[in-house]
This record gives structure tokens, sequence and C-alpha cells, in this order.
């Protein structure tokens, strides 16, 4: 029997909806799993993946600023003064990383060695390389402590052989020269007199071995056999662990190696990652989340605990023999050199350290460290990584350079490595990570809204249409009763016409 007139409408209102709203709801259940499929496609370390070309030449435009602490009182610090510091810089390079040697083995892993190169910005920089400034004379007091335990009479030769070079306890020398090294024979006089004291000959420079040089070999996982494995370190240089530290837990070799992490991170997600320059593993906490040019991204800090000395932080201990809290010993893997690193100005830190050298103003804006990444890839969108070199210095008895110093660790410069994505590789990750997931999943919830409205839509026209028929229906009887009625009810004759067939 055909529909009645009208019922068209309403069911094909209610079909609409109804494949609408199956839609929604097959999106609801299959979507997780097709980002999540689509996303492991394109973070793997795999040549047809999105993210080789980033993970493989990073095409962020990285920079290393360094700033200076020139020593405002060298004379009295000898007697014994406060040290007084001046913060000189930023010194900016332009940092270029590349990654050789790319090897992949049947195990899942891949072997690189990344490179370094930089190049000096004057354009960015407040200064030139040029710039003389007042530092320690690192190999003469680094060598004072390590030369500290030496026979009186052996000290008091070295000191004189020092004395015969016009070496003392601080030097002024050009930013370049501090930087990336400069020829002193200094290194071979220590050497001649306690062999190996200083394992190197030639130049000597805070970041001499940075430029042009790798961070050693790594092998990590591809993530084709695990994703929450991927960027994970296997090994470094062949090791599974190193031995500068005297605890298994901080020798351990943890975390990735510092440029991508394992995707789909939560709030109580941590990043680690080994970082060599450190001769460690490190780990930070998420912080908070935010939105770095329209990628959400979650904020990962430095811990407090992090360079917390084994009192304040019982697992540092293996770091140890420790000073104040907040900053850490890496004379083990430093050739014994008494060099402390910490966030700058000792940031977190304790407040002794701060105290002891003037010039020093601490804050977390300025000299906290934090990465933010992207969650759902593991990829790091901003990025400042922050570090302290201080040196120990101190009187050391028969060496005269040293004079009545006070005991004291004086920082000599601090760093930041900072980048953030941008420009054309912002604009694709934005799309094919970001935009593309985020309208997919509010297709699937306008699908749902639209198929719950037509539904509703032909609901009601469907009852409305069902009271009109009643109505008419209602009507249509009434009027069919009425006439029934009339029809089966018998005439009254009138009294005028009953009196007229009277008379007939």
């Amino acid at each position: 029997m055909a529909a009645p007139a009208g019922r068209g409408v309403p069911l094909a209102l209610g079909l609409s909806g109804l494949l609408f709203a199956l839609c929604g709801l097959v999106l609801l259940f299959v979507l997780p799993s097709l980002v999540r499929d689509q996303v492991i496609k394109n973070v793997r370390i795999d040549p047809n993946s999105f993210a080789f070309s980033m993970w493989k030449d990073i095409p962020v435009p990285f920079y290393l600023s360094a700033y200076l602490f020139e020593v405002m009182n060298p004379k009295e610090i000898r007697l014994g003064a406060k040290p007084v510091v001046n913060q000189r810089g930023p010194y900016v390079y332009r940092e270029h990383r590349y990654k050789t040697n790319i090897t992949f083995h049947d195990n899942g892993t891949v072997s690189f060695l990344e490179y370094r190169q930089f190049y000096f910005q004057p354009d960015l920089s407040d200064g030139r390389e040029e710039d003389y400034i007042v530092v320690p004379n690192i190999l003469v007091m680094g060598a004072a402590i390590m030369m500290e335990n030496l026979p009186q009479l052996l000290k008091m030769m070295i000191s004189g052989a020092l004395a015969g070079l016009g070496q003392d306890a601080f030097m002024n020398r050009t930013v370049g020269e501090i930087m990336w090294g400069y020829d002193d024979p200094l290194i071979d006089v220590l050497n001649s007199f306690v062999p190996g004291l200083i394992p190197f000959k030639g130049k000597f420079g805070l970041f001499l071995n940075f430029n042009n040089s790798n961070t050693g070999l790594f092998t990590v996982y591809t993530g084709a056999t695990d994703i929450n494995q991927i960027h994970t370190v296997d090994t470094w240089n062949g090791l599974k662990k190193v031995n500068y530290w005297r605890s298994n837990e901080c020798n351990m070799i943890n975390g990735t190696s510092g440029e991508m992490w394992p995707p789909f991170m939560t709030p109580s997600s941590s990043l680690e990652f080994y970082s060599p320059d450190a001769c460690r593993s490190m780990k930070l906490v998420y912080e908070q989340s935010g939105v770095f040019k329209g990628v959400p991204t979650y904020r990962f800090v430095a811990p407090k605990t992090l360079f917390a000395n084994g009192t304040d932080y019982p697992p540092n201990e293996g770091f140890c023999p420790c000073r104040e809290s907040g900053i850490q010993n890496v004379s083990t893997c430093r050739m014994n050199a008494p060099v402390f690193i910490s966030h700058p100005h000792f940031y977190d830190a304790d407040p002794i350290l701060v105290e002891a050298v003037d010039g020093l103003h601490p804050n977390k804006e300025q000299h906290g460290l934090f990465l933010d990444i992207h969650p759902v890839t593991g990829i790091p969108m901003n990025c400042s990584i922050k570090l302290q070199l201080s040196l120990y210095i101190k009187k050391v008895s028969g060496i005269s350079q040293t004079g009545q110093i006070k005991p004291v660790v004086l920082p000599m410069l601090w760093f930041a490595e900072s980048g953030a994505i941008e420009g054309s590789v912002l604009q694709q990750f934005y799309t094919n990570l970001v935009l593309i997931p985020s309208v997919l999943e509010y297709v699937q919830y306008i699908c749902i809204a639209l198929g719950v409205a037509l539904i509703v839509a032909a609901i009601v026209l469907e009852v409305k249409r069902q009271e009109k028929c009643f109505l008419v229906w209602s009507s249509n009887k009434k009027t069919k009763e009425a006439n029934q009625a009339l029809s089966e009810k018998p005439l009254t004759p009138v009294k005028g016409m009953v009196l007229q067939e009277a008379r007939l």
C-alpha cells in the first residue's frame, strides 16, 4: 500500500539523519586508530616518513648564544676578595647539525654520527669575537686544584715554571680564543712535570671539541617494531652505560639522543635524554600545556632535583663528590678539572652560590631551560637548553699564582642552544599532523550532530503530519456522522401542512 501523501519528506530526513549519525559514530571509533597509524607512519625513522628528513638534517635554525662572565676585580680576588663579575654577550652562532654514517640494523635500530658546525652571527651578537675579556686562567687554576696533593717541592717547581711563562690566576683573552681555543705552551710544561695531567696537546678552549666534531656514535631504535621505543638510545659508542660516576643508576644511558621523543605523550610523561656534553642522562618533567604557532604543545622543564646534591636528593649521590645543591661536579668526565655545570647564574641552586659572587641575578624567564613538544608526535616545536660552566678556584699551597684566593665556584660562561620550527617546515607539519586530524575530528562530531538534528526534524515533521492527518480524519468523521444522522432522522410535518391536508 502506498505511503500517505506528505510522508516522504520526514522519511527522507530520517534516513539522511541516520546515515550521518552512523558515519559520525564510525569515525568516532575508527578515527583514533587512523590518526595513530598516520602519526606512526610519519614519525618513524624511515626514509619514507615525513619526519625522516627533519631527523637527518635538522631544518630548524639552531643558535648557540654564549654569555661570558668578565672578572672585574682579578687582583683583589688574589688577595682574598669576593669576586665581582659582569655578564658579556650574547655572542651568537648559527648552529648547523647533520647526520652521517646512517646505518640501519636488523634489530630495528639505526646508528649515526651527528656533526655540529658553528658560524658567528655578528648581527645577532652584542659584541665581537675579537673582544678581550678577563676570565680565570682555566689551565693554571684547574691544574692547581688537580695538583693539590702533590709534594710541596714539586708544586713550587711548577709554580716557578708558570711564573717564567708569565702565567697568572687570570688571563685576558679574546672571546674567540676562550670559546674555540688558543695555543698555550703551558700544556706541554704541565705534562712535562706531571705526565698525563692534561691529556691533549696543542690548543685549549672551552668549546674546542664542539665545532666540526661529532657527539659520538649513537644507536637508537627506529620505531619499526615498537613505536614506544622510537629514538630511545640502545648504545652510545657501543656502551649501554658509562663509567664516569659512582652508581649504576647514574651511569645508565637512558632516554633518547635529545632530538625527538616517542609520540602520544600525556602530562605524566617525562623527557629523558643522554647528553654527551654533560656525560649523563637527564630527565625533564611536564610543566604546562600551551600552543606554539597553532600547534598544541607540552612544556617540559628541569626539576629542581636535576643538579641537586646527594644530601637533598639521594639518587644523585652517584654524581658526587658534591658541593652545594644546584651544581654538578663533572670533573670525572672533564680530565679531573674542577668544572661544574648548573643552570645559568646558579638559578634554582643553593643561594650561598649566588651570594659568593657579585653580579649574578638568577631568574626563571632568562635562565630556566625548556622544551615545547608536540605531544602527539614527540617532535620539539620550540626549545632553549641552557647550561653554565663554572670553575672551582681556591688558594693551593705551593702554587703562588693562587695567592690568597678564597674557595669559590666562579662562573665562566653560560650558553643557550635554541631553535624553533618555522616557515615551510612548520606549515607542512601543521597541515599533515595537526590540521587534517583536527578537521577529521570535527567532522565526526558534525556528522553526529547533523544526524541527530535531521532525525529530530523528521520526528517533528512526522508528528505534525500525524496531527494534521488526525485533525482531518476527525473533522471528516464528524462531518460524516452528522450527515449520517441527518439522513436517518424522520421528517417532522409542519403544522400548516397538516391542517391543509386535513381540509382536503
